[in-house]
């Protein structure tokens, strides 16, 4: 089996993990979960004891509490693709006269998106708290479908807000919460759900543009090699003519740390793009990633055991199906992504 096609596995075996995760995020059983469980339970029976304790307290540590090693973990990758693109990339474009005004796209492009990131990391996103409590109740209305009044968060002692949630990794309710981000180590909510999708549109754009410049590199120095003229031996001895398969085992044999670079662009770009659309549209139609998956059904039965077919807390069923409930019009609901809406603040007499 050769290089070329060794790497084509790799590729579909990466492209279908991303449809996988796509699919079935959000969901309690998820083949991911079901896989785990039954490898678990076949190595137990011959794993340490300390070994298995050490494992659980690392993914506890990892996605059940609040640490940086995620923020660690995306700054070693972006600058060790900097480093490539920088050491590389740049100075062959620069041989092929590529302006200096192209060049800088990328660097300016990193410091757009380390400012939302910071913002991401740093923004209080809409923690509810005593002090502000009685004016978030007010911000929006129940629906009555996923949100009802009088309901009490048991850790915090406070009647939830409509469209808040009680984040178990910061243990504390956010105001219309999205989802706990572990690579900014923060909640996503009402006061910075702005920056976290600025972020993804601008990593995207900064993944997208040093593609970009990557392939022009590559295909000049296809275009200045000759090889699409060259000729090569077959394993039957017969001459032939070179094809792209030929061209791109040239390439990986020339620049195989520039390849592998694309490669991971590519990869982050399709992965984040496709979550970057769907927040975009989450955007649009008023609602959080939460929401999303409550609407669908992706919830616990146990902890949130189904009502009856023909009421739910008093409404018809044919308003149980209003999706949209939060949605004030396109413009309106970007609107309120960008220019959160305010607590309430009572004035002391």
């Amino acid at each position: 089996m050769d290089f070329l096609t060794l790497f084509a596995i790799y590729v579909v075996v990466v492209l279908t993990c991303i449809a996988l995760v796509c699919k079935y995020s959000g969901q309690q059983q998820t083949p991911f979960g079901l896989l785990f469980d039954s490898v678990t339970k076949v190595i137990a029976p011959w794993t340490p004891l300390w070994l298995q304790n050490f494992t659980q307290r690392t993914l506890h540590m990892l996605f059940h509490q609040r640490n940086r090693m995620f923020i660690y973990l995306h700054i070693l990758l972006e600058g060790a693709v900097y480093t490539e693109f920088t050491y590389e990339v740049f100075g062959y474009c620069r041989d092929m006269d590529t302006t200096l005004s192209s060049l800088s796209v990328p660097y300016v492009l990193l410091v757009v998106k380390s400012c939302f990131f910071y913002l991401c990391i740093r923004r209080e996103p809409g923690t509810v708290t005593k002090k502000r409590h009685a004016g978030q109740l007010q911000v929006y209305p129940y629906d009555k479908r996923m949100f009802h009044p009088g309901v009490c968060c048991p850790t915090c002692q406070l009647v939830k807000p409509a469209r808040s949630k009680h984040c178990r990794v910061c243990n504390r309710c956010v105001q219309r919460f999205d989802h706990h981000c572990v690579w900014v180590n923060n909640c996503i909510g009402a006061q910075n759900t702005r920056y976290f999708l600025l972020y993804l549109l601008s990593v995207c754009a900064m993944a997208a543009d040093m593609a970009l410049l990557t392939v022009d590199m590559l295909l000049h120095a296809v275009m200045r090699s000759g090889i699409l003229q060259a000729r090569y031996i077959d394993d039957d001895g017969q001459q032939q003519q070179a094809g792209m398969l030929f061209v791109i085992q040239h390439l990986f044999l020339t620049f195989p740390r520039i390849v592998f670079m694309l490669g991971f662009l590519v990869f982050v770009f399709l992965l984040l793009a496709g979550y970057a659309m769907f927040h975009s549209y989450l955007a649009l139609v008023n609602q959080t990633s939460n929401e999303w998956y409550k609407g669908r059904g992706n919830v616990c039965q146990h902890c949130h055991p189904s009502p009856s077919s023909d009421h739910l807390c008093g409404l018809p069923v044919s308003d149980q199906s209003k999706r949209w409930f939060y949605s004030r019009g396109v413009l309106r609901n970007l609107g309120e992504i960008f220019f959160p809406l305010r607590p309430v603040q009572r004035k002391d007499n």
